[in-house]
């Protein structure tokens, strides 16, 4: 063991939080909001994800007028129903999933890739989408911090990306990627909750690892 490795319970610690993070859509809905404490952690903990040329993209908007949160949840019903049209069979059992927890959640954050993001090459000349890779990266981070803190976390991507950045009044070139649900919850999920559902099943790793070339 090199002399900067974790000890033992901080390794065991990390991989509880990876493997017990869960995608939560059901809250506690009279629950109190996350204090500025803990939020402050969470969010540090989401700023000190790696970013690509250290360009550090992620822009967090912290939704706290219940009128703006509703209109939210109205954008993303809107384009639940869209998606509901365009899933032929699958449709009747998206539309009994939840798939957000936006007013029932104590805590919501829209996160947003900054604008002037061109002018970032290192890393991004011939893969520009690298931006959002690191904004991905930030959002977990969030995620494995809130696991780690007892607070559920959810993300919801099911809405229009124009029409969300128009709300929340965003300039030309930023844009939404996430909304956040945050808050207490009476139980993780024991599963993720897209396979208790019987929509999909998570595969196996050895047929996702291939050698020197793509093979199936």
């Amino acid at each position: 063991m090199t002399s900067n490795a974790f000890t033992r319970s901080e390794i065991d610690a990390v991989y509880k939080a990876i493997y017990s993070r869960r995608d939560m859509r059901h809250f506690k809905p009279d629950a109190q909001k996350i204090d500025d404490e803990t939020l402050s952690r969470l969010l540090q903990a989401a700023h000190h994800a790696p970013s690509v040329g250290y360009m550090q993209p992620w822009r967090f908007i912290r939704i706290t007028d219940n009128c703006l949160r509703t209109n939210i949840q109205t954008l993303v019903e809107v384009e639940r129903l869209k998606t509901a049209q365009v899933l032929d069979d699958k449709k009747d059992d998206f539309l009994s999933i939840k798939v957000e927890g936006i007013l029932d959640c104590s805590d919501l954050l829209v996160v947003c890739l900054a604008d002037k993001r061109e002018q970032y090459v290192f890393g991004r000349r011939t893969m520009p989408f690298m931006d959002l890779a690191s904004t991905a990266c930030a959002i977990q981070n969030l995620w494995l911090a809130s696991r780690a803190e007892g607070i559920g976390m959810g993300w919801v991507s099911i809405f229009d990306p124009s029409e969300l950045a128009k709300l929340l009044k965003l300039p030309e070139g930023a844009s939404p990627i996430a909304i956040l649900c945050l808050g207490e919850v009476d139980a993780f999920y024991e599963k993720p909750m897209l396979e208790t559902e019987g929509w999909d099943q998570r595969r196996e790793l050895s047929t996702l690892i291939m050698d020197n070339s793509w093979s199936e």
